[in-house]
């Protein structure tokens, strides 16, 4: 890598956040780079993660233990979630300092998501972001980041809903929204 890592940020109420993320992650797999995945409130098992996980063999980490959304969620469901994104952050910092020296990639799908929702501490990022690798790529994706993790980010990328098929009663479609 010519430079030091940079911060990406695409946030937004816009569908794609995870997408542009995962292309990302595959330009720079197809440049040589060392990639993880982490999902945040998520399972792992969409389409785009099978590619990644199955077909490239790039390691994705997610959990999720209920079916509901963060407001949706019981009390008992939320604490799960919290241990759940905990050990997921725990393998993916063992991660960065195991992969270190090789031009690599870190991507947190929906960790502005989990921090809005309470379900993981914004301070663990934002210490995170100041005291990373410097040679270590970050993408962060979720709708909207504070102003903290905005400052933080090289790249910022706001997708912005326009229209969706959603809100004409059409459910979301495998392998077009997940």
């Amino acid at each position: 890598m010519s430079s030091a890592g940079q911060v990406h940020l695409y946030y937004g109420d816009g569908k794609g956040k995870t997408t542009a993320s995962v292309g990302l992650a595959v330009r720079a797999f197809g440049a040589g780079f060392n990639v993880q995945v982490v999902q945040f409130l998520k399972d792992g098992c969409s389409s785009e993660m099978a590619v990644l996980r199955d077909r490239l063999g790039i390691s994705v980490l997610a959990e999720k233990v209920t079916h509901h959304m963060s407001f949706a969620m019981s009390e008992d469901e939320k604490s799960l979630t919290r241990e759940c994104h905990e050990r997921i952050w725990e393998k993916a910092m063992d991660w960065v300092g195991q992969a270190a020296g090789a031009d690599r990639i870190l991507i947190l799908d929906e960790i502005i998501g989990a921090i809005e929702a309470g379900l993981f501490p914004e301070e663990k990022l934002i210490s995170f972001l100041d005291h990373r690798p410097p040679d270590l790529e970050v993408v962060l994706t979720g709708r909207n980041p504070s102003a903290s993790v905005m400052e933080r980010s090289d790249y910022r990328s706001q997708i912005i809903c326009d229209g969706h098929p959603y809100n004409k009663g059409i459910p979301a479609r495998d392998g077009i929204e997940f």
